[in-house]
């Protein structure tokens, strides 16, 4: 039987634990963030789509990471607090996780392997990698960490 988003779960940055039958339906978007990244200003652009298209089923869900150069050092209280006072991030946020090697998150070993980068890689490349999920649960299609939110409004709308 093959994976869709529903077969996984995950902790919310607040501890809870998030089951991701509850996106049933909708349009999302799962994007590996850093608060001391390059591509960090993304979260501006995040933020607008989401708020752009909440209301007809799309969310975007941050996944903190700090395995690119320790871009994201904070706990999940300092994490919050920056994207909140930073970029006024009302999307959710979950908490840290690796998204490559032995101890990768079980959801993103699915996205890599659902969506393979450049070359047929599976790998995780760097922070703001953006996965666009449909409303059955898979993977539509995988974004380069370059590839900013304005860039996906197309992409999105044709989800929905």
């Amino acid at each position: 039987m093959s994976q869709t988003l529903y077969d996984f779960n995950a902790q919310r940055l607040n501890g809870d634990l998030q089951n991701f039958d509850a996106y049933r339906g909708k349009v999302l978007l799962i994007v590996n963030t850093a608060s001391e990244c390059g591509f960090t200003p993304q979260y501006t652009g995040l933020e607008e789509l989401y708020r752009m298209y909440k209301d007809r089923g799309f969310v975007v869900l941050g996944f903190p990471c700090n395995q690119f150069g320790g871009q994201e050092p904070g706990d999940a209280a300092a994490i919050g607090q920056f994207c909140q006072t930073r970029f006024d991030v009302s999307f959710p946020l979950f908490a840290k996780i690796d998204v490559n090697g032995d101890n990768a998150h079980p959801l993103y070993t699915w996205l890599k392997h659902e969506a393979a980068g450049i070359l047929g890689t599976e790998a995780i490349k760097w922070n703001f990698t953006k996965f666009l999920i449909d409303r059955e649960g898979k993977v539509v299609h995988r974004y380069a960490p370059a590839t900013r939110p304005d860039e996906l409004v197309e992409a999105v709308e044709a989800q929905l």
